[in-house]
């Protein structure tokens, strides 16, 4: 006998679970976005012509960019963290302060990429 969940996004969002919960929302947002964004371009790829170049200048604008490399970088950083408590199941103990050094890690990373990216897109 299984059990169902039905628990909507929004209903997720308001869990008062902290830092935890946001990572786990996260990190399915974003494999399901690089799910998506594969299949976009390969499907792109089929196309070719007009509508294969339309979806590769939307790929190639520097807000979609910014916003794809925060859901691939967010989910490779949380999948390490997820790794190592998976590996070492006494760091579970420390799993908020794991979740800190995760964001510790990801901010800097991500800020650099956030200006590399935007300062090619001004020309410079």
């Amino acid at each position: 006998m299984s059990m169902t969940r039905n628990v909507s996004l929004a209903r997720a969002l308001g869990y008062k679970g902290g830092g935890p919960m946001l990572t786990f929302i996260l990190h399915r947002i974003g494999g399901m976005g690089m799910a998506t964004f594969i299949s976009i371009h390969v499907l792109a790829s089929f196309l070719g012509g007009d509508a294969g170049r339309f979806i590769n200048d939307i790929y190639e604008s520097w807000v979609f960019q910014i916003f794809i490399f925060f859901f691939v970088m967010f989910h490779a950083i949380n999948g390490l963290r997820i790794t190592l408590i998976d590996l070492f199941p006494d760091l579970l103990e420390y799993q908020r302060e794991a979740i800190w050094v995760e964001w510790g890690v990801f901010l800097p990373l991500y800020s650099f990429a956030v200006y590399s990216i935007v300062t090619a897109a001004l020309g410079g």
